[in-house]
């Protein structure tokens, strides 16, 4: 019985000290840029030592940044979701060149509105997050944007 007693203490103790990590937070704003076209903006904060992978990631390597935006008749996408330039660098995990983002990324889709305002658009941003030592698995993310 002192067994089990000790070994339920210690399963509870190594149970407790488990980390569940979560180091991207995303925003989703809007940005009116002319009558009828509006900027989605997609902003993720990283945590420090941890980076997210760019949309364009070479073959074999880390799954890229990838968006989707649900369909709607009320508006019209405008070309492919913009990025910033982050870094492009030799990445110990993939031993590839890779380019991510530290501490902040932004990504930009463009929209035409083609009737009334007033509408939310819903989208998923799937991505996936490494350190210098791992990887976390891919994770998927809701976003809400709403054109005004």
């Amino acid at each position: 019985m002192k067994r089990l007693l000790l070994l339920a203490l210690l399963l509870s103790f190594f149970y407790g000290k488990a980390q569940i990590y979560d180091p991207v937070k995303w925003t989703a704003t809007v940005k009116q840029v002319s009558d009828t076209d509006y900027d989605l903006i997609a902003t993720a904060t990283i945590e420090d030592q941890w980076h997210l992978y760019s949309q364009n990631v070479p073959d074999n390597g880390p799954l890229p940044t990838t968006f989707i935006f649900n369909g709607s008749e009320q508006y019209l996408k405008k070309g492919n979701t913009r990025e910033e330039s982050g870094h492009t660098v030799e990445d110990p995990i993939f031993n590839m060149e890779i380019k991510y983002f530290e501490t902040k990324a932004t990504f930009v889709q463009r929209i035409k509105v083609k009737g009334e305002k007033g509408f939310r658009i819903d989208a998923v941003v799937e991505f996936m997050v490494c350190d210098n030592t791992k990887c976390l698995p891919p994770k998927e993310v809701d976003l809400v944007f709403v054109v005004q």
